[in-house]
């Protein structure tokens, strides 16, 4: 009985307290207020006390604290901390992170260009991670890469483009890391769960916050992915391929970008 009322709870909906649209969970942020009456997220869902939720967009968030929603929707004099948006984003990326680590020592991961490419033509990718400090033809030819290898199907294959190479190197326990493969796996997908749910937290699918975080974008007129690194937003090409020597100073490439903005995640 407690794990069915349980399950009920999880999959019922509810109210954003900005937009007013009653969502799943799922797609939203739950906070809750300390004793010390600060307002704080619980990204799992699972503090006790009662709760209110936002949609898990980093805008509405900011608005929710702008406007004094907070305080409203706990009918209490709340404390919010003014840097909330990028205290949740921070948690966030490092859930995502945690996740690589996991997958990286689960044996699930393959850095490195030359051994990317073999895993690429033994078919067995679940997903591609590029560092965002990468170069433009390091990630053009893994997607070339991933064509030849799988067809069609290569399509289905999402590309990461959320952290810098430093980021990358702590989490896999290397140096120096531009491009990884993931191969398929539950903590494969728990991994690319949560860098949707990041992605989407900070631009919205199909969108770009004014933070300049990264969101979902489509594809250039000519139909092949819009991708760009975040020092080069408005170029691609700015930065490393896969080692220190080839590392330029700034990327010149063309802008498809139709957003002008940072990167994320697309499928080839």
């Amino acid at each position: 009985m407690a794990q069915a009322g349980r399950k009920a709870e999880a999959e019922s909906e509810r109210t954003c307290i900005v937009t007013r649209a009653v969502r799943a969970p799922s797609g939203m942020l739950r906070f809750v207020v300390g004793p010390d009456d600060t307002v704080f997220p619980d990204l799992k869902r699972k503090l006790p006390g009662r709760g209110v939720w936002v949609s898990a967009e980093a805008l509405l968030v900011a608005e929710a604290v702008k406007r004094n929603l907070f305080a409203k929707a706990f009918k209490a004099k709340v404390q919010v901390s003014a840097h909330l948006v990028e205290e949740i984003d921070g948690l966030l990326e490092r859930e995502v992170l945690q996740s690589l680590s996991i997958c990286n020592k689960a044996g699930l991961v393959t850095a490195g260009s030359a051994k990317v490419e073999k895993v690429l033509a033994a078919g067995r990718v679940a997903a591609l991670v590029h560092a965002t400090d990468g170069g433009a033809d390091g990630i053009r030819k893994m997607g070339q890469a991933v064509m030849r290898s799988l067809g069609e199907a290569a399509a289905r294959v999402p590309r990461i483009v959320l952290f810098a190479s430093s980021q990358l190197d702590l989490a896999l326990g290397r140096s120096n890391v531009i491009h990884a493969a993931l191969k398929s796996g539950a903590a494969s997908e728990v991994f690319l769960e949560r860098c949707r749910r990041l992605a989407h937290y900070r631009g919205g699918i199909g969108g770009i916050s004014s933070h300049g975080w990264p969101g979902i974008s489509g594809s250039d007129a000519s139909g092949d992915p819009v991708i760009a690194g975040a020092d080069d937003r408005n170029q691609r090409g700015g930065g490393p391929d896969h080692c220190h020597e080839d590392r330029p100073e700034r990327g010149s490439g063309a802008n498809v970008m139709t957003s002008g903005q940072g990167p994320g995640i697309e499928t080839i």
